[in-house]
């Protein structure tokens, strides 16, 4: 149990780094800007460390959804608010639908364990 835990927290730290090393990444230009790319591929090679870690635990299905579900929500919110790249009602239903997924994803670990 402790180390299912462990692997959701490391799935979503991965998730979330996720969305730095992509702001970063953006904000490198094509990595032609130095400290923006550096700390794109630091964060990079961090996330996709806990990711595989939590592939052990939680498997490839599950973690690699979780993490791109946490990394699309996280920044499609940054394009908006910090990039202002507009916003739209089937952008936010759309969001919203991906983080019910990623929160139903979660319920499907726990009916798993059950069996």
């Amino acid at each position: 149990m402790k180390e299912k835990n462990t692997a959701w927290i490391l799935l979503i730290a991965a998730g979330l780094m996720e969305i730095v090393w992509a702001y970063t990444m953006k904000l490198s230009h094509g990595f032609t800007v130095l400290v923006p790319s550096i700390i794109t591929v630091v964060i990079l090679i961090a996330s996709f460390f806990m990711l595989a870690k939590a592939v052990d635990k939680l498997g490839i299905g599950l973690s690699y959804a979780v993490f791109t579900g946490i990394g699309v929500v996280g920044t499609t919110v940054i394009s908006i608010f910090v990039l202002n790249e507009g916003a739209s009602v089937l952008k936010i239903v759309s969001l919203a639908v991906l983080v019910a997924g990623i929160i139903g994803l979660k319920m499907c670990d726990g009916e798993e364990k059950a069996k």
